[in-house]
């Protein structure tokens, strides 16, 4: 079977910027990292991960691309996964991370199952639209309870001893 997947780079501008691409279902997830790479320009030299994903895009379990973990706590290897064992009807969301140092962010989701056509070479880029940008797309990290914080918002007067509450003969 042939999985047609959708890669949307996840950025903030006006422009969307995806690949659609075909993949055999026994193909690895380094196949899958291999042609995502190629289809947006990279030259594939940096490392990446990905991370299956709720429908929510919520990050999970890795799939790396080296094991550099340590005791019993192994991790899925994009060389020796297959893509049926990690995306499937019931799980077809993954995050793609590729360069940690630029974080470029790609989401990645299963379309559709269809059979495989005669004479069409696989993994196979089905359609291109948008340009991705010479950087990644900034990260805004926001914590919305942070944003009335106020670390001398308290109502005391550090000048009041009387009112502070503690015997300055402690010990």
């Amino acid at each position: 079977m042939i999985y047609r997947f959708r890669v949307i780079l996840d950025n903030d501008t006006e422009d969307d910027v995806f690949r659609d691409l075909e993949i055999r279902e026994t193909d690895t997830m380094e196949d899958l990292h291999n042609i995502i790479t190629q289809s947006f320009g990279f030259d594939g030299m940096e490392m990446a991960s990905f991370y299956i994903s709720d429908d929510d895009w919520n990050q999970g379990e890795e799939i790396a691309m080296f094991d550099m973990s340590e005791g019993s706590n192994k991790v899925k290897v994009m060389a020796t996964t297959t893509i049926k064992d990690v995306v499937h009807e019931a799980s077809p969301k993954l995050i793609y991370v590729y360069d940690f140092l630029s974080m470029w962010t790609f989401y990645v989701e299963l379309a559709e199952i269809v059979e495989e056509a005669q004479g069409t070479d696989y993994p196979n880029l089905m359609f291109v639209h948008g340009q991705i940008p010479d950087n990644a797309p900034e990260k805004s990290f926001e914590a919305e309870s942070f944003d009335d914080f106020n670390e001398f918002d308290d109502d005391l007067d550090m000048d009041d001893y009387e009112s502070l509450d503690f015997d300055e003969n402690w010990n």
